[in-house]
């Protein structure tokens, strides 16, 4: 293994033996003892930082302890060997383990079926072909993956799986040291070949591997370094960075669907500027969303100081900071991508004007297209698709309403149109002013008070998110004397057009309003 270029040096290897864990406090001092002793050359990394990673990793050991001890004591007496692995450990460790749990295995999948019988409460086969077995015990949903060993073929879509005999062996194959960690059952000792530990305490991503060896093996994992850098905040070894930088193209060989999954979660992740800057400089947005680092070249007209790209982050950085209006104010996709992506159709229609200005007519329209393009090359779904280019296609709407001066009618078509997007939508285009002026910025956040307040209360006078014109489908079709058809429906939205712009009518407006639309319709139309 070469030599890493981050200068945070890697420990020896070894295996670091815990004490037993109990739930009392003594037991739990041991064990903070006993990984303090362990010889990890800390420089540059503070011992604080690392011994605060073992008192977390103390706390959810013992929170997990029951359900880990007897899993491990069942595949303890049937001679095979279990450990808490991956994700699970470096979370734990974070201070941030939920209920699922990953371990890996010596046994072979009918293996571990046979001994989960009796003990969980239901298990299920997740991938056989890839060895995992999934189980629940309680509120634990547990996987458990036989040691392994995997590879792409040069040209494979799909990884060639093979078994493993050591977990030395399993924990070298994986992604980055921070998930090169196990605590083997049952009896607690944290294996650390690689010296994850010391990576995590410095908030570094390397490879055990060299970035080459693992990239080959599996080329997703260079979207997993963005993904991670967004999820935990970590920074990427210079040197994993220039192996994603020389082989980006390799990427082309894993299923969109694998691609799409890893955005999504680095989209979702608390820092997604680091993940999509990784991706971007790389040259790995070059093959996965090329319409992103497009961006880079371009001039946004309001804000000739930043390019496109920089106000796009901008923009989804204020996005995030504005979620707590969306649902239950956790994070979302739809949003958060939507508001990446909002100026995509930039590109297609710039054009230089007479004194230098540049223009970017009907960019929204163009956007909206690229939009729903891309996303079904990722294989996104339907409704995604739908929401996020409806959003892009939206987002310069409210610049129409200027001062106030939308009529009842046209604030009535706004909501229309967004539907139930319109929540999302009050966010975008709250977080697409980017201007430094503080006066302009200020100025635009009021118009927008000032056009929510009247969506409430248009809502609250005439319940806008359930606009529907006065009469139903069977009530026209009695007055005009007529049975279904096309001019049903091209009544209904005559209705509908009319509700909007006068609001709410009584019966008889309604039907004369109707009847007089029909008196005016051609016969070759009726």
């Amino acid at each position: 293994m070469g030599q890493p270029a981050c200068p945070v040096p890697k420990p020896e290897r070894g295996v670091l033996a815990v004490d037993h864990v109990s739930a009392s406090r003594a037991a739990a001092g041991r064990l903070v003892a006993a990984w303090g002793r362990h010889d990890v050359r800390l420089r540059p990394v503070s011992k604080d930082r690392l011994s605060e990673a073992q008192r977390r990793g103390v706390r959810e050991l013992l929170r997990i302890a029951p359900v880990v001890d007897e899993l491990g004591a069942r595949f303890q007496r049937a001679d095979q060997q279990i450990a808490l692995v991956g994700g699970s450990v470096r979370d734990a460790l974070l201070g941030r383990l939920g209920t699922d749990l990953d371990f890996t295995t010596s046994a072979r999948p009918e293996q571990v079926e046979r001994l989960l019988v009796g003990w969980a409460d239901a298990t299920w086969d997740i991938g056989r072909e890839f060895g995992t077995i999934g189980a629940r015990k309680g509120d634990w949903r547990i996987e458990i993956t036989t040691f392994r060993a995997e590879a792409y073929d040069p040209d494979s879509r799909k990884p060639r799986v093979t078994y493993g005999d050591t977990l030395e062996g399993d924990l070298g194959r994986r992604d980055f040291t921070v998930n090169a960690l196990a605590v083997a059952l049952p009896g607690r000792e944290f294996v650390d070949p690689f010296g994850g530990l010391t990576d995590l305490a410095a908030g570094v991503l390397r490879t055990p591997a060299t970035p080459e060896e693992s990239f080959t093996d599996d080329p997703l994992r260079m979207m997993r370094a963005a993904r991670f850098a967004s999820q935990l905040g970590f920074a990427v070894a210079p040197e994993v960075v220039d192996a994603i930088r020389a082989m980006a193209d390799r990427i082309t060989i894993v299923s969109a669907e694998r691609v799409r999954d890893e955005l999504v979660k680095l989209i979702l992740g608390d820092h997604p500027r680091a993940g999509l800057e990784l991706v971007v400089s790389t040259g790995l947005a070059d093959h996965i969303l090329p319409e992103l680092p497009a961006l880079r070249l371009e001039v946004d007209e309001h804000h000739r100081h930043k390019d496109v790209y920089e106000h796009s982050l901008t923009v989804l950085e204020q996005a995030i900071a504005l979620e707590n209006r969306i649902g239950d104010g956790g994070p979302d996709f739809i949003t958060r991508f939507a508001a990446l992506i909002h100026d995509i159709g930039k590109p297609r229609t710039r054009r230089f004007e007479g004194g230098g200005r540049v223009t970017f007519h009907h960019h929204e329209a163009v956007g909206a297209k690229l939009t729903a393009k891309r996303m079904r090359a990722l294989r996104f779904g339907s409704d995604q698709v739908d929401a996020v280019s409806r959003l892009v296609e939206l987002h310069l709407r409210f610049h129409g309403y200027g001062g106030g001066e939308w009529t009842d009618s046209a604030v009535r078509r706004y909501v229309r149109d967004a539907g139930p997007l319109l929540d999302r939508l009050h966010v975008l285009t709250r977080a697409d002013c980017t201007t430094r002026n503080r006066r302009k910025a200020e100025a635009l956040q009021r118009t927008y008070d000032h056009l929510e307040e009247r969506i409430a209360r248009l809502a609250e006078e005439e319940e806008l998110g359930k606009i529907r014109p006065d009469l139903d489908g069977n009530e026209i079709m009695e007055i005009l004397a007529i049975g279904p058809g096309p001019v049903v429906g091209r009544a209904w939205k005559h209705l509908l057009e009319v509700r909007l712009d006068q609001g709410p009518l009584d019966k008889d407006a309604v039907r004369a309003e109707l009847l007089r639309w029909w008196k005016e319709l051609p016969e070759s139309h009726q």
